[in-house]
């Protein structure tokens, strides 16, 4: 997967989007910080590589990318954040990247992830 550390690539393939969260329920909650981190789905991801437009910078297999994703998600939580999978529709994502006249690369699908 290219020369990016093991963490960039983490960070480049997982989308980490911090958005504020609000709780109305328990008073700890109101100051966490949610994180919403891409989900793709295993059988998706010969497809998912095929239409990024930064193919060097994405693990070759689900399962490399699945055991980063998976460490990304066990440290954030362990600092406190509450984490959300969102999972990828990779149509509506392929259609998110032509309505906005971007490529589909680690920043068009933070800010995919991000709207959701």
């Amino acid at each position: 997967m290219g020369h990016l550390s093991a963490d960039r690539q983490a960070r480049q393939l997982i989308h980490i989007n911090v958005v504020p969260h609000v709780g109305k329920t328990y008073r700890y909650i109101e100051n966490m910080i949610g994180i919403k981190l891409a989900y793709y789905r295993k059988e998706d991801w010969k497809r998912f590589i095929n239409i990024t437009d930064d193919r060097e910078s994405i693990h070759d297999t689900w399962n490399e990318w699945h055991k980063a994703f998976l460490k990304t998600k066990r440290d954030l939580i362990s600092q406190g954040f509450e984490v959300t999978d969102i999972e990828i529709d990779l149509n509506e994502l392929i259609n998110y990247c032509e309505m906005k006249g971007i490529k589909n690369d680690g920043i068009a699908r933070s800010q995919f992830v991000q709207a959701k």
